[in-house]
């Protein structure tokens, strides 16, 4: 079998499966289109985000047998479109589960004791105690939007605290000993912190709009390291405003190009810029499960499922 790796990942995915016996071809500077003219040729692609692998490309694809996604989503795939063709989809949720729930965690208590405000003040010579009083996040409640492999790894990380963790997802009996599985209306009304876990679909897209943020009982403190196109920043900025949510930790932001390496099409929206400038808003650029570690492991479970589905001993 033939594979074509159109992103660069770990060295081990291309070396255990040349080990495996599969013949890989490696193209990480083509377009899609100069892509689309040769991958007949092939029976597996190996991706990230690059570009979206849509109907015409699944069409010139005609001996496609699988797609590996070396990430937690599949989102930039016509998954409906590819199984109808009979193409298996993999991706690799549980290689960067662990650091997006450390990712979360930093976030969640770096916005909690205002390091990142603080840190930028001292650097400019000033001495504000009093100002950067921070709070402690035993007492309260963290309220998880999505408990799969993300927001299971989040609820992992805070059994060290003294917190009610509670979770909401379209899925039954997902709750387990490190969450309580509530409805969205008693997650609304308890949660001090709401963190995100979810993929994107047409359910997540804005998700977060005003009236979602306005049906919190109490103010919260924002976590989003899902899906940009899940908050409606404009809608979050308002409440950044108002004080309904008190803080926000934003790995991910609506303004993310599909590929997720870059941010910007063109221009400064006037909500992103507010971002940038509030103390009580911590960005990162779509880094939560980005670490050293995680680089290996999703290439692993990438290799252990091609493995598991084409090489079954």
């Amino acid at each position: 079998m033939k594979i074509l790796h159109i992103d660069s990942n770990h060295k081990l995915l291309l070396n255990q499966l040349n080990d495996l016996g599969f013949t890989n071809h490696q193209d990480y500077t083509a377009s899609k289109q100069e892509i689309e003219t040769k991958i007949s040729d092939y029976d597996g692609i190996i991706i990230r985000s690059r570009f979206a692998i849509d109907p015409q490309f699944l069409d010139a694809a005609k001996q496609l047998k699988f797609i590996g996604r070396v990430g937690a989503g599949l989102e930039n795939i016509d998954c409906d479109y590819a199984e109808k063709k009979g193409v298996y989809l993999i991706s690799a949720p549980e290689g960067n589960r662990n650091a997006v729930g450390e990712h979360s965690l930093g976030m969640l208590l770096s916005l909690f004791n205002k390091l990142n405000k603080a840190d930028n003040e001292v650097r400019q010579g000033k001495w504000l105690r009093e100002a950067n009083r921070g709070l402690e996040l035993d007492g309260k409640t963290v309220g998880l939007i999505g408990y799969g492999n993300m927001g299971k790894a989040f609820a992992k990380k805070l059994r060290g605290f003294e917190v009610e963790v509670l979770c909401y997802d379209i899925k039954a009996h997902v709750g387990n000993e490190n969450c309580k599985q509530v409805s969205l209306e008693v997650l609304q009304d308890k949660s001090d912190v709401l963190s995100l876990h979810t993929p994107q679909t047409d359910l997540t897209i804005n998700m977060v709009n005003s009236e979602f943020i306005n049906n919190f009982r109490k103010p919260f403190w924002l976590i989003n390291t899902a899906r940009g196109k899940s908050v409606v920043t404009e809608d979050l900025v308002s409440a950044l405003k108002s004080g309904k949510i008190l803080g926000a930790g934003l790995d991910v932001l609506e303004y993310e190009k599909a590929s997720f390496e870059s941010l910007f099409n063109s221009g400064l929206p006037e909500a992103f810029e507010y971002l940038t400038n509030a103390n009580n808003v911590l960005l990162t650029p779509h880094v939560a499960g980005w670490t050293v570690e995680s680089k290996e492991k999703l290439a692993q479970t990438i290799v252990d499922k091609i493995k598991a589905k084409f090489c079954p001993i």
